[in-house]
């Protein structure tokens, strides 16, 4: 059915309902305050009321009237009653309803402002002094105009004290019929509508005031929430994660166990670049349903930035929160439906408790951040709790990014060069550069203790390109036909200038661009395709060769070989010398074999370490091998020294000599 454009009668009726429903809501909560306005200073009623009783008081001693002294213990019984009711009802209190309120001053404002002016009339009736009847006249007066200015929140009440104060005065004036108290009527006559007007002024300044006071107030909380909402998901973002951990703090009591989930969706790039952003919105929210769903009423769920979330909550033991960690990293992992699409997300979870691990928010979070960076390291897709360990593997891998940064500069570091030999003749084909660092007080440091502090630092792009101009230097002194294989770091990669210093490099040594192999591992293509082409490309164009290094670990897509002009596959160690070895992975290996042989491509098969391994790899199909059977990664001038072996016509499958 088409819809018109034209808005329904219906709907007219039911906009003007919501309307007036919205400002009869406003009108009562302004009327609230204003009620309330009755009660603040309590101390100006007692000081009126003493006032009064006092002018009174007096008034009955100096005329020596009984009438006079009773009205005075009438005031003096109605303004210790208003007393006790200002004192004894709060209204700050939702119980007491508004009108409760109202009824309750009303009495005892209209009570008191009708016997002060009786007061004042009975002194013209029974024709007292002058002073006497001044005096009175004077206090209900002033009495009725005060109450007009501090009671003109309301005004009926306000208004209806000044009537009350001034009729009787008006009755009595009116008479007694002389000029004087005829003049004295008029003026109150006039008096009357004179504070009318200034009262409802009063109170329209008021009411409007306080009407703009809320919706200011209402609109500043409307942009608080929303200045702390992640507009993706909808959950809290950093900042109002901070807030309402610093309100959880403070609130619950001191023996309260917290626990702080820091949750990294694993390679949630790849799910943007390769479906668009749009996609990816739609992954963080149902991500963040889940994590809903799957928290505890009192948690507080956020979306700390980027791919990352946050829940925290209170649990009552460490079990618990393990409890919680496995149903959170479960419930993430179910797979993902967007139009028809199944996507597989994973995640990385770190945990720290309070106060085991922290005592306060930021030291909590560090130690989250911490566990977290353990569950990447060890593998992504898991779960770390944190521990003091950790923090000492961070004091240690600071202390290693100074002290790496230091090497460079003082040549502590040396390039050490493995041989990659043909299985078919049994000749070195190539030397891998491979980094050794000789620290002067702690001796030789591993490749896997400093490589990843480089990494994680950015040092790596120094050092990878320190490498390479090292390595090329070494092999222009080398036999032509033997080529330089060394390994690059996705973040050499795509550093500005990566295939310009690695060709000033090949320039600065001589060496064939032809010679140099550049070893890349399949994360590379995942993480930056596009950057990757371009450098890929440039280098190729002047000659160097590329290998696939580590195959078989990785997403082994054979798209990346059939894009990229792969000269070599270097199958990895755990096919050949790891705990699962056997039929599967033989059949694997003369699978890659096969392939590399139609494609013309080398492949090598690295961790050998046994005689029975090299002939098992050379029968599935590898041509090329590398390990510890045939040496070790050995100094430049061993290497050197191997060539020259190998040119006396004895190779390194024949010597044992230099293995180690």
């Amino acid at each position: 059915m088409r819809m018109s454009g034209k808005v329904s009668p219906l709907s007219k009726i039911r906009h003007a309902m919501r309307v007036q429903e919205n400002s009869d809501t406003l009108s009562e909560r302004v009327r609230r305050t204003l009620v309330k306005t009755l009660y603040t200073q309590p101390a100006s009623l007692a000081i009126g009321a003493f006032n009064g009783i006092a002018c009174t008081a007096v008034a009955a001693w100096v005329a020596d009237l009984e009438i006079l002294y009773i009205g005075c213990a009438v005031l003096t019984v109605i303004a210790i009653a208003r007393l006790i009711a200002a004192l004894g009802l709060s209204s700050d209190e939702d119980r007491t309803s508004t009108r409760r309120l109202e009824l309750v001053y009303e009495i005892g404002a209209f009570s008191y402002a009708f016997t002060i002016g009786l007061i004042a009339s009975l002194t013209i009736w029974f024709e007292a002094s002058a002073e006497v009847e001044v005096l009175m006249i004077a206090n209900a007066l002033c009495y009725g105009t005060g109450i007009c200015a501090r009671n003109a929140g309301r005004p009926t009440i306000a208004l209806g004290q000044l009537v009350l104060v001034c009729a009787p005065i008006m009755v009595v004036s009116l008479h007694a019929g002389t000029l004087a108290f005829m003049a004295l009527f008029i003026n109150i006559f006039l008096l009357i509508p004179a504070m009318m007007s200034i009262t409802f002024n009063v109170f329209k300044v008021l009411r409007d005031s306080i009407a703009s006071a809320e919706t200011s107030a209402k609109l500043a909380e409307k942009m608080q929430v929303l200045a702390r909402t992640d507009v993706v998901t909808g959950l809290a973002n950093r900042a109002g994660l901070n807030h309402s951990m610093v309100e959880t703090m403070m609130t619950v009591n001191e023996d309260t166990r917290l626990a702080l989930f820091w949750i990294d969706l694993d390679r949630f790039k790849e799910v943007n670049d390769l479906l668009g952003h749009p996609i990816g919105d739609r992954v963080l929210t149902e991500v963040a349903s889940r994590l809903r769903e799957v928290s505890p009423d009192m948690a507080t769920v956020s979306r700390f930035g980027g791919d990352e979330f946050i829940v925290f909550c209170p649990v009552d033991c460490r079990l618990d929160a393990e409890r919680l960690a496995s149903e959170i990293h479960a419930e993430i992992m179910r797979p993902v439906r967007v139009d028809g699409d199944r996507l597989e997300v994973r995640a990385s979870v770190g945990v720290a408790l309070l106060p085991d691990d922290g005592a306060d928010a930021d030291s909590l979070m560090q130690c989250a951040d911490l566990a977290l960076y353990h569950a990447k390291v060890g593998g992504r897709s898991q779960t770390q709790f944190f521990d003091q360990s950790m923090t000492r593997d961070l004091v240690r891998r600071r202390e290693i990014e100074g002290e790496l940064r230091t090497a460079l500069q003082r040549d502590e570091l040396s390039i050490f060069y493995q041989p990659i030999i043909d299985l078919e003749t049994g000749k070195i084909r190539a030397f891998e550069a491979l980094i050794r660092w000789f620290h002067p007080e702690k001796g030789e440091l591993r490749p896997d203790e400093f490589i990843p502090v480089a990494e994680e630092t950015g040092v790596i792009v120094t050092l990878g390109n320190w490498i390479t101009a090292q390595a090329a230097r070494t092999a222009a002194q080398w036999p032509e036909d033997i080529s330089l294989a060394v390994n690059l770091s996705p973040l050499q990669i795509r550093a500005p200038g990566a295939a310009l210093a690695i060709r000033n490099a090949l320039r600065e040594a001589g060496l064939d661009p032809s010679r140099l192999e550049l070893e890349v591992t399949e994360s590379l293509f995942i993480e930056d395709n596009h950057a990757t082409g371009n450098f890929i490309d440039e280098l190729s164009s002047i000659g160097v060769r590329f290998a696939l290094d580590d195959f078989g670990t990785g997403y082994s897509s054979l798209g990346y070989i059939n894009t990229f002009p792969f000269k070599k596959i270097k199958v990895d160690r755990s096919f050949v010398s790891g705990p699962n070895v056997g039929r599967r992975s033989d059949a694997i290996i003369r699978a890659v074999a096969e392939m590399g042989s139609t494609l013309e491509m080398d492949i090598v098969a690295e961790g050998l370490e046994t005689i029975e391994q090299v002939q098992a790899v050379r029968a599935a199909g590898c041509n090329m091998g590398q390990g510890f059977y045939f040496s070790r990664a050995v100094p430049d001038y061993l290497a050197a020294m191997l060539l020259e072996q190998e040119r006396e016509g004895e190779t390194p499958m024949q010597s044992k000599r230099i293995t180690g």
